[in-house]
């Protein structure tokens, strides 16, 4: 019987922070507050959604306790993402100093991001402090989904390949976050967020982070 091996996967880590709840409703009732002219991206690479807000990039540079906090948690996580896919020690991370842009999105019913990725960066993450209040019947709503980025996958589709379950499937992953959710990924891999249906808002924290020596 022949071995079937992972070659070109893509690395992900999907976790949820211990305990967040109380940090979640001060960081929630913060950045409701920061939903202003003075602190959204003055400058979007894509076209403004109505439903949706998006902040400038230095959301972990502000020294409010929440946002210290969570910053701190956060890092820890990526710091581990980071040692387990380059083999690395806790002598060689100390030696790394995490640079980043970081924003908010508050999304609420309609809301949505078009297909995208992040160049100059080395690992992307979304952290969910709020998934809102979807309708009953909305599947995927407010969704993260990721597409394949086998370009070349579907070129020939028969009955041979085309229930390929994953890793090999060619089909789009979707990820339904809920509060205290971390996703980390590769930057490169082109992604969405789809239309948010429900009531409230949804409230998600992202950025992207590349390293240098300290």
């Amino acid at each position: 019987m022949p071995s079937i091996i992972p070659i070109f996967a893509v690395p992900f880590s999907a976790l949820e922070l211990a305990d967040f709840a109380p940090l979640n409703r001060d960081v929630l009732h913060l950045l409701l507050s920061k939903e202003t002219k003075e602190h959204a991206n003055p400058s979007m690479s894509m076209e403004r959604r109505a439903g949706l807000f998006e902040s400038d990039f230095n959301l972990f540079s502000w020294p409010d306790a929440a946002i210290q906090a969570l910053r701190s948690r956060i890092w820890h996580a990526v710091a581990g993402f980071v040692a387990e896919l380059n083999g690395y020690d806790v002598a060689t991370l100390n030696t790394m100093k995490i640079n980043s842009h970081t924003w908010f999105h508050i999304t609420r019913r309609g809301g949505h991001f078009g297909l995208h990725n992040h160049p100059m960066a080395s690992v992307s993450g979304v952290y969910c402090v709020s998934p809102g209040e979807s309708d009953a019947n909305a599947k995927d709503s407010g969704a993260l989904r990721f597409h394949n980025p086998m370009a070349l996958a579907n070129m020939f589709i028969d009955s041979g390949n085309a229930h390929s379950t994953s890793p090999y499937g060619t089909s789009p992953h979707t990820f339904n976050l809920k509060a205290g959710h971390l996703l980390l990924f590769p930057p490169w891999l082109q992604h969405e967020v789809l239309p948010f249906h429900g009531t409230g808002e949804r409230v998600t924290i992202a950025f992207n982070c590349w390293f240098t020596k300290s």
